[in-house]
This record gives C-alpha cells, sequence and structure tokens, in this order.
C-alpha cells in the first residue's frame, strides 16, 4: 500500500517515518496532534487478503489489540488507541527510543553473558505477565525485543505480531504456524497446541543466538530450518565460548528441548534459574543500551528524574439496590459496541446482587452466568472463564444427566480454556473424554463437532510431542472426512496440510 508522509490517520496521527513494512502492512513513526508526543502507528490493509480471510484478519485484529491493552507491565509497549479508517486497521503504541536487540547484538560481538543474563531475566518477567492473561506471543524474536536507553527491555508486538504479514509471519491457519522459523519451536512448526512453553522455547534461541552469536539452527529453507528444530540437538554453547558460566549453558538447554514437558515450567522457574547469576548491585557505567544497570541500581532514576507513579483509580462506591435489569441492558448495548471488556466487569460486578435478589440456581442468575462465561471467552480471559464453565457443566449435568448437549457444550468451552492456558495434558484429557458422546448418535452425536474434536486431539498430541499419534488421528479423521464431506471440504484441506507438513519434516 502506498502512504505518504504527512499524512493524518483518524485526524490525529501524523505519519513521518516508514521504519517496516510488510506485505499486509506498515510501521511508522508519528506525532500525536493533540498530546503533542511521539507516537508509533501499524497500518493494516485486511483487503490484501482474500474472502474470509480478511474479515477473521480484522476480528483478530480487534481481539488482539484489546487483549494487549489489558496487559500493564512496563516491560511491554503501550497501547494507545486502535481503530479503522477506510480500508485500513491502525495500532498506535508507545515509540520506544532505544536499539532492538538484533542491531544490539551486532553492535556487541561477543555479547556480554552477563548482558545475556540481564536480557533474559527482564523478558521473562515480561513473559509471566503475558502468560498470566494469558496471551501466548508466538513470535518473540530478537526484532521484537528493545533495549531502551536505560537498559530497560521492551517487548514489541505482542498478539499483534500474529497479523502482521511478513516474510516470516503468517495469519492463523489451522496447520499454518505463526512465526519466524528460527525461533519456532517443533510443537508450533508441526501446527500442534502452542503455550507458555512455546515463548520459552524462542526464548532459549534468542539467548543461545546472544550467546553464540547465531541461532541455533540454520539452513536453506524454512523447512530445512525447522527439520532441525525437530531432530537436531543444539550445540552447547560453551564448546563456542567456554567462558559462559556452566548453569547458563543448562539453562538454554532445557529451554530449548524438544518436548515441551522437559521445559522450565514456567517464565517465574526460568527467572529464578537466572537470579543467581544477575550482577550484584554496584555502580553502572553509565553508558546507555546497558542491559544490567535495572539490576546493578534497581528503580534509580534515569538520567536524573524521578518517575512518580500515577495515582491508582478509586474504586465506585457500592449500590446498595443494584438494578439487575439494567445492568442486563446495559450489557446488550456494550457488547453490541463491541466493548466487551466494560460488558466483562458489569456482569462480574451484578451477579452476587442478582444471586441474592433471585437466588443462586433461578434461571436468571443461570442466564448471566452463561452470559459472563460467553463474555470472558470472547475477551480472551480464559483463565477467569474456566472455573463459571466447569460450573456451568456440572449443574446442568446433575440436573438432566451428563450427556446433555447444553451440559457437553461447557465443558467444550472448558477444555478450549485449558487449550488457551497452555494446559495441553489437561485439554487433551478433556477432549478425549468429551469424543464417545459427540461420537454417539444416540446420546448427543455431532459429526461437525466430533471431527473438530479429533482435529484438536491431534494438535495438542502434537504439542506434547507425540508425533506418531498425531498422525495416526489426523490420518483417520481425513479418512473420514473425505468420504462424508468429500476432499475439498476447508476441514480436509487444513488435515491434508498439516499431514502433508508432517510427512515433509520428518521424512
Amino acid at each position: 500500500m502506498s502512504v505518504a508522509t504527512g499524512r493524518v490517520v483518524a485526524g490525529r496521527y501524523e505519519l513521518s517515518t516508514l521504519i517496516g513494512q510488510g506485505g499486509m502492512g506498515q510501521v511508522w513513526t508519528a506525532y500525536d496532534q493533540r498530546l503533542d508526543r511521539r507516537v508509533a502507528v501499524k497500518l493494516l490493509r485486511p483487503d490484501k487478503v482474500a474472502g474470509h480471510e480478511a474479515d477473521e484478519l480484522r476480528s483478530r485484529f480487534a481481539r488482539e489489540c484489546r487483549v494487549t491493552a489489558q496487559v500493564d507491565h512496563p516491560g511491554l509497549v503501550t497501547v494507545h488507541d486502535a481503530g479503522s479508517e477506510g480500508e485500513e486497521l491502525y495500532l498506535v503504541m508507545q515509540y520506544v527510543d532505544g536499539a532492538d536487540l538484533a542491531d544490539h547484538l551486532a553492535e556487541h560481538d561477543p555479547y556480554p553473558w552477563q548482558w545475556v543474563v540481564a536480557v533474559a531475566a527482564q523478558l521473562c518477567a515480561v513473559l509471566s505477565a503475558v502468560h498470566a492473561v494469558p496471551i501466548i506471543h508466538r513470535d518473540l524474536k530478537p526484532r521484537n525485543v528493545m533495549v531502551k536507553q536505560d537498559g530497560t527491555v521492551t517487548v514489541l508486538d505482542l498478539g499483534v505480531a500474529s497479523v502482521m504479514d511478513t516474510d516470516t509471519t503468517r495469519l492463523t491457519h489451522t496447520g499454518s504456524p505463526i512465526g519466524s522459523p528460527a525461533y519456532m519451536a517443533p510443537e508450533q512448526a508441526m501446527g500442534g497446541a502452542v503455550g507458555p512453553y512455546t515463548d520459552l522455547y524462542a526464548l532459549g534461541v534468542l539467548m543461545h543466538e546472544l550467546l553464540s552469536g547465531d541461532v541455533p539452527f540454520t539452513g536453506a529453507t524454512a523447512l530445512g530450518v525447522l527439520h532441525r528444530h525437530l531432530y537436531e540437538p543444539p550445540v552447547p554453547v560453551r564448546r563456542l565460548r567456554p567462558e559462559v558460566p556452566e548453569p547458563l549453558e543448562s539453562l538454554v538447554l532445557r529451554l530449548l528441548a524438544k518436548d515441551p514437558q522437559h521445559r522450565p515450567a514456567s517464565a517465574q522457574e526460568t527467572y529464578e534459574h537466572l537470579l543467581p547469576l544477575l550482577p550484584a548491585r554496584g555502580i553502572p557505567t553509565g553508558a546507555p543500551l546497558d542491559p544490567t544497570r535495572p539490576f546493578l541500581r534497581p528503580y534509580a532514576p534515569w538520567p536524573d528524574r524521578a518517575r512518580t507513579p500515577a495515582p491508582r483509580p478509586q474504586a465506585a462506591p457500592a449500590v446498595e439496590k443494584p438494578d439487575v435489569a439494567g445492568a442486563v441492558d446495559e450489557v446488550k448495548r456494550l457488547l453490541g459496541e463491541g466493548r466487551i471488556t466494560q460488558a466483562v466487569d458489569i456482569l462480574g460486578a451484578i451477579l452476587p446482587a442478582a444471586a441474592s435478589q433471585h437466588g443462586e440456581h433461578s434461571p436468571v442468575v443461570r442466564t448471566l452466568r452463561k452470559q459472563y462465561a460467553a463474555t470472558l471467552m470472547d475477551d480472551g480471559q480464559y483463565r477467569r472463564a474456566l472455573p463459571e464453565l466447569r460450573r456451568l457443566a456440572d449443574e446442568r449435568a446433575a440436573e438432566v444427566g451428563q450427556a446433555d448437549p447444553q451440559a457437553l457444550r461447557f465443558r467444550l468451552d472448558a477444555a478450549q480454556c485449558l487449550e488457551q492456558l497452555g494446559e495441553p495434558a489437561a485439554a487433551l484429557a478433556e477432549y478425549r473424554a468429551l469424543l464417545p458422546y459427540y461420537e454417539n448418535q444416540y446420546v448427543a452425536g455431532d459429526p461437525e463437532l466430533a471431527h473438530d474434536v479429533r482435529r484438536r486431539i491431534g494438535h495438542l498430541l502434537l504439542a506434547l510431542g507425540d508425533r506418531a499419534a498425531a498422525h495416526d488421528t489426523l490420518a483417520r479423521l481425513l479418512h473420514e472426512v473425505e468420504r462424508l464431506r468429500g476432499p475439498g471440504h476447508p476441514l480436509a484441506v487444513d488435515v491434508r496440510r498439516t499431514l502433508q507438513w508432517l510427512g515433509q519434516v520428518r521424512g
């Protein structure tokens, strides 16, 4: 797309300098005319992809912006604004003054191992906050990490990385992974379920690159790189740099484990392993872009300015007699306007009052709980949605039986929450328990849902490293879908693509 310097987006953001470009979008430095500040503006053109994919891109973009804006962490770029103008989508973000990690590495070769520890520890803090939402970055790499002048690290493109079509990043499809091959975990490469463990693998690749000067696996083609990720062990970094401490090498190798279950359990655990290697408090050199500085003098002003935290908003006073009916109408209006986060807050606040007025098991409260759980899922708040869905499933099953379609639907949504929360083993167990109900035509038989559950089982098996079982599950699914719906059905096409990909890489 052609965009001119000086163009004003949304009547407010004046574009200045083009700093990044991909197949569907551009990133510009710009000026916020209203607040007189420099910002970064990302522009996307959904019409550059065909048909339903454009609609998918728009909905993904809106959701990713909304979810990203919920994460509050100093190591994440701040989202200021988002919207659409004509055919374009725009995202306005904090402008980060510093160097991206790839340039930082190029300017400091070899990269001090103490710097690697400091960068990784800061990234663990960011990932821990992100994974708690939960969001999976999917494309953590040096170009998406900035080192600011004061040495603090900022992560870019949280969630939105997945909707930028660059040379190595694609819109999500079943069997078509998002991310850069050099940093891609085996389960991500195979189109399996991703989770926090996927970002930890990318962190391991990034640390290996900083310590050795290159990523652990290279190749002439993306497929060749992914094959090496899947089957070759990485070279231990101490063979390349003997001065690297053994515990640091050991941690990198654990992060690069092929099986997600063999990696550290979380970003928090990874940080704990880094903690003994961090520099002790001392006097920084004074040079900019030193990632150890935040640990040498924690919370020290930079350069000589104290920063006063913004006051926390005061909680709204409690309402003695809440208007449940009015709240329901307000929720409907907000949902109609796409203001999901605000609707979630109102539903969560009104539920206790509704239960007190109408009874915990009344139809009114049951309806509100269903709306609350569905809205939480729409808002990407899977951790909060999960207990609500389990409660709804248990109550419904107790009333009308385990095979009731609505009870099964609640359980299916709960399984999807587990999948999104990066708990593949628990999600797999739940899907396997549900599958017989959807395959039994005399209970709640639903061929389409049965096929979707089997596809999810196959992808979770990939995430857990059981490629043989995944291949068998997906091959049997493909045979049945082709027999019932024809070889051109979208599900058959997606499953066939995953199997071909799996066969190529295995071969």
